[in-house]
């Protein structure tokens, strides 16, 4: 319910700033990023307090709690926002990038060298998520933006995937496979393969057109499992 009322919030609150660009956004607004980058901020923040009102009001819905990625396209331009250890990756010629960084507890420890990353895939910790929406009053989103070629490819995943398929494997599928329906397919194959320790969202979109105005983007496919 909490993934659900995360995806409905956020997509009603970019319609609304669609039509009325003097819409308020909910928290600081940061001047690193653009517009858009803070409106994805500002509809994740929005999402964390719908999920705590419902998880208030709705019988059996106490400490519910979600992950959440989002990107929004402005010409050459993506927006990227997080919170949790769902990924984005970018996919670019033979290379595949990760475009966030975990909020987990292992993930901490790797970047301040407390451990490997080897350790942290056999830590019994390694499920401990760090940020989630709907477990505290305010939450940190996470912002980035990046430039976009045409032939990327952005890749959106719960963990579901990447707890048992390496980011080689993933751009393995991808490139292996000529239509995107198949590569989507094939991704939750290896997931659930690996183990399905958890339902695998995937979202494959990839880049037409950089200089066009309009929606230039074409999602490849949106599978849960």
């Amino acid at each position: 319910m909490a993934s659900r009322l995360a995806v409905e919030t956020i997509q009603k609150h970019f319609r609304e700033a669609r039509d009325n660009a003097d819409l308020p956004l909910i928290g600081d607004y940061d001047r690193q990023f653009s517009v858009k980058t803070n409106r994805l901020a500002s509809a994740i923040r929005l999402a964390n307090q719908v999920i705590r009102r419902e998880a208030k009001d709705q019988t059996g819905q106490e400490g519910m709690g979600t992950t959440v990625v989002s990107v929004a396209f402005n010409g050459p331009v993506l927006s990227i926002a997080h919170v949790g250890d769902s990924r984005i990756y970018l996919v670019r010629g033979e290379e595949i990038k990760p475009l966030t960084a975990d909020h987990s507890l292992v993930a901490e420890q790797v970047r301040r060298g407390m451990i490997t990353e080897e350790e942290a895939e056999r830590s019994p910790q390694k499920n401990i998520i760090t940020r989630a929406l709907g477990v505290d009053e305010t939450v940190d989103v996470e912002l980035d933006e990046i430039s976009l070629m045409q032939g990327d490819g952005i890749l959106l995943c719960s963990d579901g995937l990447t707890r048992g398929v390496k980011p080689a494997e993933i751009l393995d599928a991808i490139r292996r496979e000529k239509e995107p329906q198949a590569a989507s397919d094939r991704l939750v194959e290896l997931a659930n393969a690996a183990g399905g320790l958890d339902n695998t969202t995937v979202v494959l979109v990839a880049v037409q057109d950089t200089s066009s105005p309009g929606p230039w983007q074409r999602v490849w496919k949106w599978l849960l499992s």
